[in-house]
């Protein structure tokens, strides 16, 4: 026995009011539509209506029965909705918000590959290293770096980034290479206004704070870069950051091996929000091809 075909009997013959009504509706025979409950009642070993020549009545145990197929019907019906929306043409606009280095370096270029195969859509990038408020700015989705704290919102991860002290060969030269956290007391450092003068180690397990020396404090990486690739001082960044840097060779990781966990890069968006199929469509063709961008900047580091 079909049992989804079964329940869906059942309800459209109680929706309709007798087994003739439901038969029209189903685009069935009378007999068949008899035969289908009459199946169902012996399957289930109850009664689910009693009726007479002019009317027929739920039993208590059909009353059950009813609300349990509305609502497996329902699930089924959300569930497929879901997968047709998927397959459905994306349209309208995208609202997207990312930290600046990491949305010109990797959200960006992905982005536009998105819009030229969605010729329907179009969208607003907002690069912005302060966290807003997705509902208040009226954003589909951010793109975070660091652990979740609002409750409110859904993360969808797609990778981690690690911290990375480095500096530049010229430096390295004049100073040698330091084995241990500690030993960067007394290098010219450049500082970032948000992270402040105390970075941050692992050292055996345990957490290491070293004070550092500003030679200059910047309040956005790429001054701050641009001082260390000059000799000014030591840096310390996220590695997605300073990938270019590595590559070209105008930058050197140092103590890799002391860095801290890790942070997790990932996107987020209101968890009330019924997730229209445009951000889905952006979400489901961006996710892996972020992912494997960061997975470079890893291997670089090692």
């Amino acid at each position: 026995m079909d049992k989804l075909k079964a329940m869906s009997t059942f309800v459209a013959i109680v929706d309709q009011g007798s087994l003739a009504a439901a038969a029209d509706k189903l685009d069935r025979s009378p007999a068949a539509v008899v035969r289908t409950l009459a199946n169902l009642e012996q399957h289930l070993g109850v009664r689910l209506l009693n009726r007479t020549t002019r009317r027929m009545a739920l039993t208590n145990e059909g009353q059950e029965y009813l609300e349990d197929c509305r609502r497996i019907l329902a699930d089924i019906q959300s569930a497929e909705s879901k997968l047709e929306q998927r397959r459905a043409v994306p349209a309208g606009k995208l609202s997207i918000t990312a930290p600046v280095m990491l949305g010109r370096l990797h959200l960006a270029p992905l982005l536009n590959q998105w819009l030229q195969q969605n010729p329907t859509m179009r969208a607003e990038l907002t690069l912005n290293d302060h966290v807003v408020n997705m509902i208040e700015g009226g954003f589909d989705l951010a793109l975070r770096i660091g652990h979740l704290a609002d409750t409110s919102l859904v993360a969808r991860p797609v990778g981690v980034t690690p911290y990375v002290v480095c500096a530049s060969p010229t430096l390295i030269a004049e100073r040698g290479t330091p084995a241990h956290p500690q030993e960067l007391d007394g290098w010219p450092s450049i500082c970032f206004s948000s992270t402040g003068e105390l970075w941050h180690f692992q050292v055996a397990g345990q957490r290491w704070e070293q004070r550092i020396q500003p030679v200059i404090s910047a309040n956005q990486v790429d001054t701050g870069l641009a001082a260390a690739r000059d000799g000014l001082g030591i840096c310390r960044v996220l590695g997605y950051q300073v990938q270019e840097d590595i590559e070209r060779g105008t930058l050197v990781p140092l103590l890799m091996q002391f860095s801290p966990p890790a942070l997790p890069i990932q996107f987020v968006f209101p968890h009330a929000r019924l997730l229209a199929p445009r951000v889905r469509n952006f979400l489901d063709a961006v996710a892996q091809p972020l992912g494997e961008r960061l997975k470079i900047t890893s291997s670089l580091l090692g």
